[in-house]
């Protein structure tokens, strides 16, 4: 597999929903164990998550985009500011396929987040971790994200935050 022939391009949700959803339970099953907090107590986790990420890449183009090698999507970010402090820049989504992992696309989007939050002149970010995710915190630690403890609101998931200056 060779990672020199990535794109970065915006997520075309008209053609790409499923994926976007695909990928999402993903990263709720990699996290928690199993995608049931996605989909929610009514199973309308999916149709949220579509309506949330439309928004969101209005709100904040090129900050959602998939990550395709030739005609294939392998991977899928979602980026923006910090809901409670619009000075940070905040990750959704880091997400790679299983295929994909341990190949060093996920150093790309880390790289990609880096130019993207520097682009709107923020210095710093943070994410969301489970713990209990020691791949991604072993990522996280290794690219210079620093674990900041439990969240108030959620304390079974840390938040990480890294300085880009």
């Amino acid at each position: 597999m060779q990672i020199e022939h990535l794109e970065f391009k915006p997520i075309d949700l008209a053609k790409h929903a499923d994926v976007c959803v695909a990928f999402r339970e993903d990263s709720y099953v990699c996290s928690f164990g199993s995608a049931e907090l996605f989909h929610g107590a009514d199973g309308k986790g999916a149709e949220r998550y579509v309506n949330w990420l439309c928004e969101k890449m209005k709100r904040f183009p090129g900050g959602c985009v998939h990550v395709w090698s030739g005609s294939e999507i392998i991977g899928q970010m979602e980026m923006g500011r910090f809901r409670s402090d619009a000075s940070l820049g905040y990750v959704n989504l880091y997400y790679v396929t299983a295929r994909w992992r341990g190949t060093g696309v996920a150093s790309l989007l880390d790289e990609y987040a880096t130019a993207f939050f520097k682009r709107l002149s923020l210095h710093s970010a943070r994410l969301s971790v489970t713990p209990t995710n020691t791949r991604a915190v072993e990522f996280y630690l290794r690219h210079g994200w620093k674990d900041l403890g439990p969240r108030e609101n959620a304390p079974e998931v840390h938040y990480m935050g890294k300085n880009y200056e």
